[in-house]
């Protein structure tokens, strides 16, 4: 522990700049005598007390050649005309000349008697000590390093031009004041703290990281700061020197540079969490996601009604009419009630702020939102207040254009981050924006385009509520596929043929899409063409697979059953298809055993048929493969699953279907499906 040095302990040390210089103190009378010889003087003049006290010290210490000048200049000292100082060559005892930096003065005892007292160093080391200050001083003052030296209490004792700039205090307000003194607006506590432990411990602290603001600008400040203890040559603890380099530039250049590294970190993330899915309100709400907190603290994104598909809004019918599709926020706000409800069609204002990014196909910044921009960002009175208790302070609204057309905005908040939105938030939201409207286009795009083949695969089916045909009850259900690009080929039909029979027909085009649609209406609209000329399963195959194969590419499995009401009688033939399933009452409900014959555009192989007899109350349940496929579970276990859910209690055909489809289907199927059931009655 460092402690102040007492009288007695300053009288008995060692050491200290005399002792460097090798100070020797030389006492003569008024006749050049010397009368004191002090003990450096014999180290540096190589005399002793005995042989130099009583001399003349021209005699001793001067060459012949210039003992008359020194004599003059001893006289004029004598005299009271002065002191004499300068560097004079002065003989040493072992014969050699060496240069002496000399001060003389005369002084006069209580006797009235003049004295002359001389003091001496070695002029190369006083040289070599002035070359060391003049070069501290001269790095002290010049150096780019803010530099200060405090006592051992913290006060400032010596303070640098440079420090001076950096702490916007001149050198004279440091002076005898501590850092907290100084620097009132600085958290000094914690420095001052480390600066005592470096006095007590000797171990220097290097390049200590701070940051703050200083009263003469409002730029956030970064400093390095290091605290060396200050020793004499006798290891006495004389104070603290601290060494302070301002590091803004780099530090801003660092924030900028993190700040960007951040910034393509999240396009690239972005590029991986928005557009997972080509559904509308999942690609908006991941938008939302991806930008809060790292962009905003409150995010919302409306698209315009005329973009979206099934709408009947034109472009031009009046103010901009929006839906809202997502809001996200980075913690519960009374600002997500101010926004806009889910799902609803709203008009909006054309002075909105978003309605402006949206119609003008450009980003709309507020960085610093007073109470009159709120009236033109909310939607009301009501949400204005809101925003104004949520604390929203900054505002942001970047379109989202893909394939020029605007399909929206991206609305953006801040509340509790402090910084206001500035350029570089532009041009990540108009980024993020830009890569999120490609993915809302393709969802759009793929919903019309689901629409359309849902639409033409209806249109091609047969009416829902057609009659019954003699001798059986049906029911029968379509079901897209959950993925929207995956509707298309599944058909069902009944078709009346001579003699009251009635063929049941369900198949399934390979692909998806509209096209597969389009080739299934071809089948269907061929299937029941045909079934004008025969009726038998195994020839309407026959014809079918040439039909297929004169479409190109195209195949599809295909299942015909010929049912007779006044016998009973069904004929069954198969192209690749899954079988149907008997159910009859009584009995457990069996798949029917059918050689499945190859699939319809493979050509050139016989479709073999089965027959049985279906008795009054017996089921004949077809199906395509979308109700039992799936790629988790092998296709037994899924046919267990459909027959033991038909041997539950009987029920209507309606019942019927709707269990099959909601116990064996799954949201995300990749596959649609066709159901058609048909119960033998009187």
């Amino acid at each position: 522990m460092a402690r102040r040095l007492g009288p007695a302990d300053a009288a008995m040390a060692a050491g200290g700049l005399l002792d460097v210089l090798g100070v020797a103190a030389v006492v003569l009378d008024d006749h050049g005598r010397v009368t004191l010889w002090s003990p450096p003087a014999e180290a540096l003049f190589g005399y002793t007390c005995e042989e130099a006290l009583g001399r003349e010290a021209a005699q001793l210490l001067v060459e012949d050649g210039r003992r008359a000048q020194v004599q003059e200049d001893f006289a004029r000292v004598m005299a009271g005309e002065g002191t004499w100082a300068g560097a004079f060559p002065v003989r040493h005892k072992d014969g050699r000349t060496m240069l002496v930096e000399f001060r003389n003065t005369r002084l006069q005892a209580a006797s009235g008697t003049w004295y002359a007292l001389g003091i001496a160093s070695p002029r190369e080391t006083v040289r070599r000590v002035e070359r060391d200050l003049a070069l501290a001083a001269r790095i002290v003052d010049q150096a780019p390093v803010g530099l200060a030296v405090l006592d051992e209490d913290l006060h400032y004792v010596l303070v640098n031009p440079a420090l001076e700039r950096i702490n916007g205090v001149p050198a004279a307000d440091h002076l005898g004041r501590t850092p907290h003194e100084v620097l009132p607006h600085l958290d000094v506590a914690a420095i001052e703290h480390r600066m005592r432990q470096v006095l007590a411990t000797g171990r220097p602290v290097l390049e200590e990281f701070t940051v703050g603001h200083m009263p003469h600008d409002d730029r956030t400040h970064a400093w390095t700061s290091s605290f060396y203890r200050l020793e004499d040559q006798a290891r006495r603890v004389m104070g603290l020197a601290v060494s302070v380099i301002d590091v803004t530039e780099s530090y801003e250049q660092s924030l900028v540079a993190a700040r960007a590294r951040r910034r393509l970190s999240l396009i690239a993330d972005a590029s991986i969490r928005v557009g997972t899915t080509l559904d509308l309100p999942t690609t908006a709400r991941e938008l939302a996601e991806v930008t809060v907190p790292e962009v905003a603290d409150i995010a919302a994104v409306d698209l315009l009604d005329a973009a979206l598909p099934g709408t009947t809004t034109r472009a031009d019918d009046g103010p901009a009419r929006f839906r809202a599709m997502a809001i996200r926020a980075v913690h519960p706000t009374p600002a997500t009630e101010a926004a806009d409800p889910i799902g609803q069609v709203t008009r909006y204002h054309p002075q909105r702020l978003v309605t402006q990014a949206a119609v003008g196909g450009r980003p709309v910044l507020v960085p610093r939102v007073t109470p009159a921009d709120l009236a033109r960002i909310a939607r009301d009175d009501d949400a204005a207040r809101l925003l104004a208790e949520a604390g929203v302070h900054s505002y942001l609204a970047v379109p989202l254009i893909a394939r020029g057309q605007v399909l929206g905005a991206l609305d953006l908040k801040r509340t509790r981050t402090p910084a206001p939105f500035d350029q570089d938030d532009v041009l990540l939201a108009s980024e993020l924006a830009a890569r999120a409207a490609v993915a809302i286009d393709n969802a759009r795009w793929y919903q019309h385009q689901r629409q359309a083949t849902l639409a033409l695969q209806r249109h091609l089916l047969p009416p829902q509520h057609a009659p019954d045909p003699p001798g059986l009850t049906i029911a029968h259900r379509y079901q897209p596929a959950g993925a929207a690009d995956e509707t298309g080929g599944d058909w069902f039909d009944t078709i009346p043929v001579a003699d009251d029979r009635t063929l049941l027909v369900v198949g399934d085009v390979m692909g998806s899409g509209i096209n597969a649609a389009a080739t299934m209406g071809q089948l269907r609209t061929t299937t029941r063409a045909l079934a004008r000329l025969t009726a038998d399963p195994a020839d309407l195959l026959t014809h079918l697979d040439a039909t297929t194969r004169d479409l190109g590419d195209a195949m599809a499995t295909c299942l015909i059953a010929r049912y007779d009401p006044a016998t009973g009688h069904c004929r069954l033939a198969c192209a690749g298809h899954p079988p149907p399933v008997l159910v009859r009452p009584g009995h457990t409900p069996r798949p029917v055993r059918l050689d499945p014959g190859p699939p319809l555009g493979v050509g050139g192989l016989p479709f073999p048929t089965r027959d049985l007899t279906l008795r009054t109350g017996d089921e004949l349940v077809l199906y395509t493969d979308g109700l039992v496929e799936v790629r988790d579970q092998d296709i037994d276990q899924r046919l267990q699953t459909l027959t033991d859910l038909l041997a539950g209690p009987r029920r209507p055909l309606e019942d019927t279907c709707d269990l099959l489809l909601t116990a064996l289907r799954r949201p995300d199927t990749q596959d649609d499906v066709a159901l058609l059931i048909a119960r033998a009655v009187p």
